[in-house]
């Protein structure tokens, strides 16, 4: 069974899968949305037919200081729409602060070129949601 991160946003959706022992993540893709939620839930209902998934690791955007805002609880909104479509799938969350400045890091490192950073980001930083919850398992 695999775990499935996702470093959901208002446009687009990060996904990263780990290997089927739960040792390293993988990113995958990133699905653009435009704030339709449905076509985030069809492609993750394709990812789940394609791969065993036993839990999806959802990043949690506390603000620096750890409070919750705005963003917080627009991502159980869709945490919520998860646990009804896929009651099946365990359903973890983690603090997701600073992966994405870590992602933007490791495309400056790569030399990965600004036109592509957009595409790539939110991918990678759903490496490093899994990743840390993995750790975390550990």
């Amino acid at each position: 069974m695999r775990n499935l991160g996702i470093d959901y946003g208002d446009a687009r959706v990060g996904i990263a899968i780990s290997d089927e022992l739960n040792i390293t993540a993988q990113g995958i893709e990133t699905i653009q949305h435009k704030g339709n939620d449905k076509i985030v839930l069809k492609r993750l209902e394709e990812l789940t037919k394609m791969y065993e998934i036993s839990t999806f690791v959802v990043g949690m955007p506390l603000n620096m200081n750890g409070t919750k805002g705005e963003r917080v609880e627009i991502t159980k909104k869709f945490i919520h729409k998860l646990k009804c479509k896929f009651n099946n799938i365990n359903i973890a969350t983690i603090d997701e602060r600073l992966t994405t400045v870590a992602a933007h890091k490791t495309m400056n490192f790569l030399n990965v070129a600004n036109k592509e950073k957009r595409n790539i980001v939110d991918t990678i930083s759903a490496v490093y949601i899994l990743e840390m919850y993995m750790n975390k398992q550990k």
